[in-house]
């Protein structure tokens, strides 16, 4: 290995076309069928390494069109990715300490999971430059240790997620979707999200895949994905953001498909019919007070990559 290799990771973004959400488990997490969407928003991952530091031990800096965004990513060892380079130092013989630097175009905080994209490239970088070889199913182990979201954005494309959405089975899809997303100033804490829909929802059913939504994607039908659009997360978010339900009145008004919370908030997700639509749509959606800025994006995207 040459000591001043580098790797650099693209991974994309995701938006939950269906996020079922059950009773809390007894292990404090809840059951999920969660369909993961990769869409074409892409932070980029680079490490390399620091010999002056212990395996596994990371230095972070980040960067990013929205100063706003990157001044709220964590820079120590709270970050999911230097937590991820430090888990992965535990199984490759070759580790080093790295320096991560996270070019930033996901948003932060924003529902998107732009800090479980940022560790699965995490883990795919430095295997790569530590020569670790780590089968991809170890590595889909390894997310799951890391958080929930932390898997699918190794494999992209569309997949459903259970248990804890860490079990993925891919999902057919035919097709390219057109998307537009309004971000909003600030963040929502993904575990006060989840409280207040403890607390709006405690006779919580259990979470099952809509057939509808798999026959849309299937179809490759935009109109009838956007009508099954869902997310038991959207009612908490509004609770503790009320101004997101002007967000999605505008796209709505403005003739989206589909319009939904993405995630845990505060980004909010619109189908559109295409990509010039997608573009209309982003442009009605930026005159909207509450909404900081809208982008267009399509999908679906493959996982992460080396570049």
């Amino acid at each position: 290995m040459n000591a001043t290799a580098s790797v650099t990771v693209r991974v994309p973004a995701k938006v939950n076309l269906q996020l079922a959400v059950g009773p809390a488990r007894g292990d404090g997490y809840h059951g999920l069928v969660n369909v993961f969407h990769a869409v074409s928003l892409f932070d980029e991952v680079t490490v390399s390494v620091r010999g002056d530091l212990p395996p596994g031990q990371a230095v972070l800096s980040a960067d990013g069109e929205r100063a706003d965004h990157v001044a709220r990513v964590p820079l120590d060892g709270s970050n999911l990715a230097a937590r991820a380079a430090a888990l992965l130092a535990r199984h490759v013989p070759g580790a080093t300490g790295v320096h991560i630097h996270l070019a930033k175009a996901i948003p932060v905080a924003g529902g998107m999971a732009g800090g479980s994209a940022d560790a699965a490239a995490a883990l795919v970088a430095c295997d790569t430059l530590w020569g670790g070889g780590t089968p991809r199913e170890r590595l889909l182990e390894l997310a799951a240790d890391l958080g929930s979201d932390v898997p699918f954005p190794l494999l992209g494309h569309t997949a459903v997620g259970t248990g804890r959405g860490e079990r993925l089975a891919p999902l057919p899809v035919r097709g390219t979707f057109h998307w537009v997303f309004a971000l909003a100033e600030g963040g929502l804490s993904t575990a006060a999200v989840f409280a207040e829909y403890d607390r709006l929802r405690p006779d919580a059913p259990e979470p099952r895949l809509d057939p509808e939504l798999a026959a849309a994607l299937a179809a490759g039908d935009p109109r009838r994905l956007g009508a099954a659009l869902a997310n038991d997360l959207q009612p908490a978010a509004l609770s503790l953001r009320p101004a997101l339900g002007e967000v999605l009145d505008v796209g709505r008004a403005a003739g989206a498909l589909g319009a939904v919370v993405s995630g845990s908030g505060p980004t909010c997700a619109f189908l559109a019919e295409s990509a010039e639509h997608a573009r209309a749509l982003a442009e009605a959606l930026r005159d909207c007070k509450e909404c900081a800025d809208a982008v267009t994006a399509h999908g679906p995207v493959p996982g992460a990559v080396v570049r």
